[in-house]
């Protein structure tokens, strides 16, 4: 049987409907949402970096990977080797020692941030050695209750959570970083 012939004999056999409840959350909030993030982000092992207006983003961008090689980014103003809107594909980018990317929305609860796809090859959050997320102040939430309201899907119909670095745990609860992914994520935070 098809998925649309169970869902349509399903309809057909539904006597009532009722309407979603309405239902009131109490999620978490803080005095402080960006002073909460910050201790977040740091908790789940990121770097954070608190910029002002005019400060420019490449230079904290190297000062936070001064060894790096190959640095890759579509976002305007920041200095790259390698952009994720030109390559042929996502193999084009290995070797890649700082992705960096725009974050839409941070989250004081956990230290996640919301990134949208805002490039044609996503693979740049998760192939860099190394990740910078820009993310201004004034994206901060409070929850991912609060997040979720927000969140506007993309042209590219994709987006994730980051919080901090790959980690990955055994049963033996040895955690290892940069497992997967990004070994090292550093949050520039602007304004």
């Amino acid at each position: 049987m098809k998925k649309e012939d169970l869902l349509a004999k399903l309809r057909a056999n539904t006597m009532q409907q009722f309407d979603m409840p309405e239902i009131k959350v109490n999620a978490i909030t803080y005095s402080d949402a960006v002073k909460q993030y910050i201790e977040m982000s740091k908790t789940v092992g990121c770097t954070v970096v608190e910029l002002g207006k005019t400060d420019d983003l490449n230079t904290a961008i190297r000062a936070a990977y001064p060894e790096a090689n190959i640095y890759c980014s579509n976002v305007k103003g920041v200095q790259a080797d390698l952009n994720p809107d030109t390559v042929a594909n996502a193999a084009d980018m290995e070797g890649v020692d700082v992705g960096v990317i725009l974050g839409d929305i941070a989250v004081a609860e956990n230290g996640c941030v919301w990134i949208p796809q805002m490039m044609k090859e996503r693979a740049v959050c998760f192939i860099s050695e190394n990740l910078v997320i820009i993310v201004d102040k004034d994206k901060i939430v409070n929850n991912m209750h609060e997040a979720y309201k927000k969140i506007a899907m993309p042209d590219y119909g994709y987006g994730t959570f980051i919080s901090g670095p790959s980690k990955t745990a055994d049963i033996e609860q040895a955690l290892v970083m940069g497992a997967q992914a990004a070994k090292a994520v550093t949050i520039l935070l602007r304004g």
